[in-house]
C-alpha cells in the first residue's frame, strides 16, 4: 500500500513539474515573437533609411518643411504663387529633425530616424507603465513589444511623418500623469512641477499634430474626475499657452498658419473608409482591444477609472476621424498604444488574483492556468498581426515554417496609364493588401534614379507629386498636391499663376503619381503636356510627362 502512495506522490510531483514548465515555455514563445516582429520592424527601418526617395507620398513635404525651419523660414505660405508651397502640419516634429539637416543636407533618413526612434521610446514607455504595476519583465517586454507588432505602427513608425512623434508625447504625458497622481495620492500632497511636465509634453504632442486634442482632453478629464478645481486651474493656463503659441505663429506667418493647419484639414468623412479601417484595427488587434475594453468596464463599475482607461475610450473615439480623406491606419496607433499598457496592467492584476487565490496551499493551479493562458494569447494576438517581408531565404523559410504565405500578387497602383496585372511581392500582411511594410528594393532606387534623368534633361525643376525627385536633382520643390486639393476645395487658394505656368509650359517635366492636384490643375497638365514614360517604383506607376508640341 505504501508503495502506491509512493508511486501516486511521485507521479503527482511529476505532472506539477510538467506543469510549472508549461507557462515557462509559452511565455518564451511569446517573447520570442514578438522579439521577431521587433527584429522584421528593424530590418523594415533600416531598409527605408537607404532609400533616397518617397516611400510614402507626404515624406518629401515633410522634410521640405524641415529644410525651411532649418533655414530659419516658415513653410506656412502663400500657396497662390510659385513655388505654391505650404505646409498643413504643426512644427515640432520638423524643428527637432532640423539640427541632423544642417548636419547632412535634406536627407529622407533623417526624419525616419526621429521618427522611429520615437515609437521606439513609446514602447519603453508602456512597457515602463505596465513594469510599475507588476514587475513581471516579461509582461512588461511583451506590452511594450505588442505597440511595435502592430501592423499599423510597422507601416508608417520608420516613415518621414509626424504621427507617430505625436503618439509618443501623447504616451508620456499619460503615463507621467499616471506616475503624478499615485504619487499625490499617496503621500497626500501636491507635485506641480510633476504636473507642469504633463503639460509640456501634451502641448508638445499638440504642435507635432493637430490630433492629439484627444489626448488633451483624456488628462483633463481624468484631472477633474480627481481634483474638480485642480482641473480648472490648470486648465485655464494651459489653454491661454496654447493660444498665445497659435496667435504668435499666425502673425508670424500673415495668417498663412491658419489657412494651412486649419482650414486646409477640414476634409470630407468618408464613411465607408471609417467603417473598413474599424473592422480591420479590430480585426489586426482583437486580444489587446478586448482585454483593454473589459479592463476599462472593470474599472469603470468595481474601482476608479484610470487615466489609461479614460484615454483609452477618447483614443478609440478619436479614431474616428480615420474616415477623413487623407486619414488612415495610422490614426489608430494611440488607441493601439493605451490598449497596450491596459492590457499588460490587466494581466498583472489577474496575475496578482491567481496568486492571492492560491495562498498557502501547496498547489498553485491559479496561478499555472492563469500563466497558461496570458502568453497563449499574446500569441494569438501575434498571428493575428502577421506581416513579414520575405525577399530573403531566411525570411521565406520563417514563413513557411509558420505555414504563412511566401509572397503575393499585387497589381501596380497606376492612376495615369492603363492597368497593369498583378506582380509578385515579396511581403506578406494579415492586414491586407498593403503598399506600405515591403522594404524598397534596388530596383525602385534605380527607378527613382531614372525618374530624376528626365528631370536632368530640362532646366526646370519638376511640377511632382512627390518631392523626392527635385530634392535628388537639386531643384525647387513645386507644390504640395494633397494641400491644394484641400485648400481648393474650402475656396482658400488662388490656382491662376499656376495654370498659367503650366498652360505656357513653364515646367519642362511632370511627374504624376495619384493625380491628387485640383481637377482645373489636371485638366490644364492634360491640354498642355503629354506622357513620355511610365516608371514604376514602389508599386505605383509614375507618369513622366513632357511638354506637348503646339502647332501655331
Amino acid at each position: 500500500m505504501s508503495e502506491r502512495v509512493t508511486v501516486l506522490k511521485m507521479e503527482n510531483l511529476s505532472w506539477q513539474r510538467v506543469t510549472a514548465v508549461i507557462p515557462r515555455v509559452l511565455i518564451g514563445l511569446a517573447v520570442l515573437a514578438f522579439i521577431g516582429y521587433f527584429i522584421v520592424y528593424a530590418i523594415y527601418a533600416f531598409s527605408l533609411f537607404r532609400f533616397p526617395f518617397d516611400y510614402d507620398q507626404g515624406e518629401g513635404f515633410e522634410l521640405m518643411d524641415t529644410v525651411l525651419f532649418s533655414q530659419g523660414e516658415w513653410p506656412y505660405r502663400d500657396n497662390n504663387h510659385y513655388p505654391f508651397y505650404s505646409s498643413n502640419y504643426p512644427p515640432l516634429f520638423h524643428v527637432v529633425t532640423v539640427p541632423l539637416v544642417w548636419l547632412v543636407g535634406p536627407q529622407y533618413w533623417t526624419g525616419r530616424l526621429v521618427s522611429w526612434l520615437g515609437t521606439l521610446i513609446t514602447a519603453v514607455a508602456i512597457g515602463y507603465a505596465v513594469h510599475r504595476q507588476g514587475k513581471r519583465w516579461w509582461l512588461s517586454i511583451l506590452s511594450g513589444l505588442a505597440f511595435l507588432a502592430s501592423n499599423y505602427v510597422y507601416h508608417v513608425g520608420p516613415l518621414f511623418r509626424q504621427h507617430m512623434f505625436m503618439v509618443m508625447f501623447e504616451t508620456l504625458a499619460i503615463v507621467w500623469t499616471a506616475v503624478t497622481i499615485e504619487r499625490e495620492e499617496k503621500e497626500g500632497k501636491s507635485f506641480n512641477w510633476q504636473l507642469l511636465v504633463v503639460m509640456v509634453l501634451l502641448l508638445a504632442a499638440g504642435y507635432t499634430k493637430q490630433l492629439a486634442y484627444a489626448t488633451v482632453a483624456a488628462v483633463f478629464i481624468f484631472l477633474f474626475l480627481r481634483q474638480p478645481k485642480r482641473a480648472v486651474l490648470w486648465a485655464i493656463p494651459f489653454a491661454t499657452v496654447t493660444g498665445l503659441i497659435f496667435w504668435w505663429i499666425n502673425i508670424a506667418t500673415n495668417g498663412q498658419w491658419l489657412v494651412n493647419t486649419i482650414t486646409a484639414n477640414i476634409n470630407p468623412f468618408i464613411r465607408e473608409q471609417a467603417i473598413g479601417l474599424f473592422r480591420q484595427w479590430f480585426t489586426l488587434h482583437t486580444v489587446i482591444t478586448v482585454v483593454a475594453a473589459l479592463f476599462a468596464l472593470y474599472q469603470l463599475y468595481f474601482e476608479r477609472l484610470s487615466v489609461y482607461s479614460v484615454w483609452f475610450v477618447l483614443a478609440v473615439i478619436n479614431s474616428i476621424s480615420a474616415g477623413k480623406w487623407g486619414a488612415g491606419e495610422s490614426y489608430f496607433a494611440t488607441a493601439i498604444a493605451a490598449s497596450c499598457i491596459l492590457t499588460g496592467i490587466a494581466f498583472n492584476r489577474v496575475l496578482d488574483w491567481a496568486k492571492r487565490r492560491d495562498g498557502s496551499a501547496q498547489t498553485d493551479w491559479w496561478q499555472t492556468a492563469v500563466l497558461t493562458i496570458i502568453p497563449l494569447l499574446f500569441l494569438i494576438q501575434a498571428d493575428k498581426m502577421f506581416h513579414m517581408p520575405t525577399h530573403t531565404p531566411t525570411l521565406r523559410a520563417i514563413a513557411a515554417a509558420l505555414g504563412k504565405p511566401t509572397e503575393v500578387w499585387i497589381p501596380p497602383q497606376t492612376s495615369c496609364s492603363a492597368p497593369r496585372p498583378p506582380e509578385r511581392i515579396p511581403y506578406v500582411d494579415s492586414a491586407g493588401v498593403s503598399l506600405l511594410g515591403r522594404p524598397p528594393s534596388p530596383a525602385d532606387t534605380k527607378a527613382g534614379k531614372a525618374i530624376v534623368a528626365y528631370i536632368l534633361q530640362g532646366d526646370t525643376a519638376a511640377f511632382s507629386e512627390d518631392a523626392g525627385f527635385n530634392f535628388y536633382a537639386g531643384r525647387d520643390v513645386v507644390t504640395n498636391p494633397t494641400q491644394l486639393l484641400n485648400l481648393y476645395n474650402n475656396n482658400q487658394v488662388d490656382l491662376t499663376e499656376m495654370i498659367t505656368m503650366l498652360d505656357e509650359q513653364a515646367f519642362d517635366t511632370v511627374i504624376l503619381r495619384a493625380q491628387f492636384y485640383p481637377p482645373p490643375v489636371l485638366e490644364v497638365i492634360g491640354q498642355r503636356y503629354e506622357t513620355v514614360d511610365l516608371i514604376e517604383m514602389n508599386g505605383f506607376v509614375y507618369c513622366i510627362m513632357q511638354p506637348r508640341q503646339i502647332s501655331d
